[in-house]
């Protein structure tokens, strides 16, 4: 009998000037895989892309210590507004520079050369883990099934992200 995986207790974040909770299908896909892993959504909400909105919701779930894990949605590219990666960087005790690069790596058998205008970045604050993805379901979609399914999942080796965790 295989062990069981350990439930996660999580938040989502879409970060947008223009999503609201009816047209939000990347904060929905993102809050879907994370139930069929086994993990809890504890939180889930839409800010502007603002960087002060952004840190401010990101603070509170790292103060949080129900929060495990955030999982960040828009504000990563390169547009006028999209500041996702200036709100967070800040916040990290550590950086997890290796999320990015592998994001990128993925991401290239898809888009191309656009990858490298993808800002997805992620790193350790307080014990909670935060993963800022691109805004599109096709992104969100990536970095769940190439990296966070496995990196989120307890019984994945030889490394995973969950022990960090608690």
């Amino acid at each position: 009998m295989s062990e069981a995986a350990s439930a996660l207790n999580c938040s989502v974040l879409t970060v947008s000037d223009t999503r609201t909770p009816q047209t939000d299908t990347s904060g929905d896909l993102l809050a879907s895989a994370l139930a069929e892993a086994g993990h809890r959504l504890v939180d889930r909400q839409i800010v502007k892309d603002d960087i002060y909105q952004i840190r401010a919701v990101v603070s509170r779930w790292i103060a949080e210590p129900e929060v495990q894990v955030v999982l960040i949605t828009g504000g990563t590219g390169f547009s006028g507004r999209d500041s996702t990666p200036e709100a967070i960087a800040p916040l990290f005790d550590k950086e997890i520079i290796g999320f990015g690069e592998l994001f990128r790596h993925l991401s290239i058998e898809q888009i191309g050369s656009s990858t490298v205008q993808s800002r997805a970045l992620a790193g350790l604050a307080n014990k909670t883990a935060l993963f800022a993805l691109p805004g599109s379901n096709n992104a969100c979609r990536t970095g769940w099934d190439g990296i966070l399914k496995q990196q989120l999942d307890s019984r994945h080796k030889p490394c995973n992200f969950v022990g960090l965790l608690s």
